[in-house]
């Protein structure tokens, strides 16, 4: 009988997190899912397969509890999703972003390095790298450019990764990976906030989603897809870099569209612009050239933009059924 290989997983809690658990676990993986001890943790998306994972403490502001968690855990894969991964709150929060989604990557990769340097590493990077982009689409090659303290603190992580793959042989990855939406998505996402300001709506509990920039442009696919190629790329034989998208763009007034019809309303009788909404720094198109991912990790994703919302409008109708009576 073949020992599982062992897998560890910061920001387990989170959407990413939730589905990549679900998918190693399928694999036959021994799954450790680290958390921050604090008051406030939810188990919420990892509920339903939370016997089967061990709930692991550590810290990305704390480099000695990431040494001991994997002197104990001994994994064979380290996934870092963890992230203070909102951009409006970036701009709010500009050095906590920075410590958690930049620095706290470098403690990790060199916790890594102290204890077992043949660990296979998935940074989780981001398109908002690209930020004010400066090709159309984005791939691997595309000068970044980022437009937020997330994209810049992203940016800080994806490239301590790759010096630390060339300059310590780690098989260290990472995933640039583009707008990625499910029912598991926060409330403060535009996405799950349209979804879930919809299935208000339509059962009687609000009258209005108020949002900012309509014409933004995002390449939005299934976030049970893109956990696939995290795991794809780990499987190389050689770490590297790989955009992960749809290749296709979409504005936030097309998910308004649809989500709505799915519901049988119309959009511009609820839909209120609000100028708070707007970013200090806006990023207008974002859109990912996906070949490299699907020509060396034999990777495409399998759920469409319509599928995507449809099931993201359905779910939260279904969630809120039997919530609060409506206005009246």
């Amino acid at each position: 009988m073949t020992t599982p290989t062992k897998a560890l997983i910061t920001g387990v809690t989170g959407q990413d997190g939730s589905y990549l658990a679900e998918f190693l676990l399928d694999q036959g993986y021994e799954v450790s899912g680290m958390v921050r001890r604090t008051s406030t943790v939810t188990f919420e998306r990892i509920a339903h397969i939370q016997d089967r994972i061990e709930i692991v403490y550590g810290d990305l502001l704390d480099q000695v509890s990431l040494i001991e968690l994997l002197r104990e855990i001994r994994p064979a894969e380290v996934y870092n999703l963890a992230a203070q991964s909102f951009v409006p709150t970036s701009f709010n929060q500009p050095v906590l972003t920075g410590e958690i989604t930049g620095l706290g990557v470098t403690r990790l990769l060199d916790a890594i390095r102290l204890v077992d340097p043949e660990i296979r590493f998935y940074q989780a990077s981001s398109s908002e790298m690209f930020g004010k982009v400066v090709e159309v689409p984005q791939r691997e090659s595309t000068p970044f450019y980022p437009r937020s303290p997330y994209g810049v603190a992203k940016l800080y992580g994806h490239w301590l990764t790759v010096n630390y793959r060339e300059s310590y042989d780690l098989h260290a990855n990472s995933g640039i990976l583009f707008n990625h939406e499910s029912p598991r998505r926060g409330l403060e996402f535009v996405t799950r906030k349209i979804s879930h300001g919809v299935a208000k709506i339509k059962l009687g509990q609000e009258r209005e989603i108020r949002l900012g920039n309509l014409e933004a442009q995002r390449d939005w696919g299934f976030a049970g897809d893109y956990v696939r190629a995290m795991w794809l790329m780990l499987q190389q034989d050689h770490p590297d870099d790989f955009v992960v998208s749809t290749g296709e763009t979409h504005s936030v007034r097309e998910f308004c569209e649809l989500a709505f019809d799915q519901a049988g309303l119309n959009w511009e009788d609820h839909v209120v612009v609000d100028d708070k909404f707007f970013r200090p720094a806006e990023v207008d198109l974002l859109i990912g050239e996906p070949s490299k991912a699907r020509d060396l990790l034999g990777w495409k994703p399998e759920v469409t933009f319509e599928q995507l919302v449809r099931m993201m409008v359905d779910a939260d109708i279904e969630m809120l059924s039997d919530a609060r009576p409506p206005i009246r």
